[in-house]
């Protein structure tokens, strides 16, 4: 067996243990975990200096506000609406100008494209960007001047896009709402936040905004985008000891922001194709085991095509939601795992892209979290070389590098964070051995069988009894030992 069971004098140390392991994980993926002195230089300089705002447009005075996480501070993105009337809505998203401050292939970006991510665990974050950049000088912080690029988009009543347009701007953010507390408000269960209330209008435009996402996700879905729910959870420390995992539940206002990025990445995508520019695409391709995801609809009453269809699939996912509401995340998280992981790719002018399969989408770049993701700082370098009128700031052979080691760094930044998240289950339920649970098997394959068992929401390796396993397959098992240091949770079958 290759399991041990857990430290048991380790409450009290939990943070500590957990930033250890996260600096192990980062340096074994390859990825760096400080800043070098040459990037320290770099943003020395860039704190002395200010920015002039030549040729973008005075956008100071809109409504402008931003919706996060309660405890985020690198704010890439502020939203407004207006009411264009005819069941139109006028909807702009403003995204930190990163690239003003950061140059290509210098010391700053050169640390950005090693990593090319942001990596976030439960004790510790490592930045993409200096901090000094990403939650100060390029974040679209409340009160502060900020240069931003522009996505202006109309949204008809039926939730196609009718016109628009990316330009670059001076914005403010007047509110830095959270996601939590504004989609209480707007679902009627508690009151409006104050800093909400703080600024005239905002509730009006808030609701405007909530109105264009709705019809933009309608729209969507009607075209085969996926409607799926996934529990994501993070640790919850009391002192510096986890004592539990929380489920980061879907709600109004992150829809709100959801459908609006959508929007805006297929607005960039298609803009730089009209200017005969490439671009970086996300992208995800049709399921590989698409017959596996028949098996599971048909074990559940629905018959699905022998060749993917999003459309039908989406279908049966919505009559799932209805029907069992309270089993549909686990459905969720079978059809995710089937789907396979997205990838980022070169895209030149003129050519047909694979497109998103989840989202039924055929232009999906990234484009909105410049101070969180490299593949947004390339395309933001792209669209101000297409807005300038110049040639693209990058080769097809550049990109598809780009794009390459985007991909992979992605996957190695959600190992360490899915380690990082595992090993603080495992202190949770370190000295549980023998315990029982139910759960859903999540992969299936040479490589291993793994379950994530409901409560709490953490998910393990199966090593006795796999035999026969499935993804999708319900199951019970018992805890057969943790491993701290290794973020190891294995099961036995019950």
């Amino acid at each position: 067996m290759r399991y041990i069971v857990a430290m048991n004098d380790s409450d009290g140390r939990h943070r500590q243990i957990l930033q250890q392991i996260a600096r192990r994980a980062m340096s074994e993926r390859g990825l760096l975990i400080d800043f070098s002195s040459e990037v320290r230089g770099e943003v020395a300089i860039q704190q002395g200096s200010r920015l002039a705002s030549d040729g973008a447009r005075d956008l100071r005075g809109l409504t402008w506000c931003s919706i996060d996480n309660d405890d985020s501070r690198d704010l890439d993105q502020l939203t407004v609406a207006e009411d264009l009337g005819a069941g139109q809505v006028r909807v702009m998203v403003a995204v930190a100008d990163v690239t003003a401050r950061v140059s290509r292939d210098d010391a700053i970006d050169a640390h950005a494209h090693h990593n090319t991510t942001t990596v976030y665990t439960p004790a510790l974050i490592f930045p993409m960007l200096p901090e000094e950049l990403s939650t100060d000088l390029t974040s679209l912080n409340q009160g502060k001047d900020r240069l931003a690029v522009v996505v202006d988009v109309t949204v008809q009543a039926n939730g196609e896009v009718a016109a628009s347009t990316v330009t670059r701007a001076l914005v403010r953010n007047r509110a830095k709402l959270a996601y939590r507390s504004v989609a209480a408000w707007l679902e009627g269960e508690a009151a409006a936040p104050p800093a909400l209330m703080a600024v005239p209008g905002l509730d009006d435009n808030l609701r405007l905004q909530d109105r264009a996402a709705q019809a933009l996700r309608t729209q969507r879905f009607s075209h085969g985008a996926l409607d799926l729910q996934t529990l994501e959870t993070r640790a919850v420390f009391e002192g510096d000891s986890v004592r539990r995992l929380e489920v980061d539940d879907d709600n109004r206002a992150k829809d709100i922001i959801e459908n609006f990025m959508i929007a805006a990445n297929g607005v960039v995508a298609r803009y730089l194709e009209a200017v005969g520019l490439p671009s970086l695409r996300r992208v995800v391709r049709e399921p590989r085991r698409w017959d596996r995801i028949v098996q599971l609809a048909a074990g559940l009453g629905t018959r699905l095509p022998g060749t993917p269809d999003s459309k039908a699939l989406q279908d049966f996912l919505g009559e799932r939601r209805a029907a069992d509401p309270q089993r549909f995340p686990d459905l969720s998280l079978a059809v995710v795992k089937l789907l396979g992981a997205g990838e980022y790719m070169a895209d030149p002018p003129g050519e047909d892209p694979p497109g998103h399969f989840g989202l039924a989408v055929r232009d999906y770049g990234h484009s909105t979290a410049p101070n969180r993701r490299y593949p947004d700082i390339v395309t933001q370098r792209l669209l101000k070389a297409a807005m300038a009128g110049q040639p693209s700031s990058y080769s097809m052979a550049e990109l598809t590098e780009v794009a390459r080691l985007c991909t992979q760094r992605e996957d190695d930044a959600n190992k360490v964070e899915r380690q990082v998240r595992k090993s603080a289950a495992a202190l949770l339920l370190e000295g549980q051995r023998g315990r029982r649970f139910e759960g859903l098997v999540t992969g299936a394959s040479d490589k291993g069988t793994w379950v994530r068992v409901f409560d709490p929401p953490v998910e393990g390796r199966v090593v006795e009894g796999e035999h026969g396993m499935d993804v999708g397959d319900r199951v019970t098992v018992r805890l057969a030992g943790t491993n701290v240091e290794a973020g190891f949770i294995d099961f036995a079958r019950a």
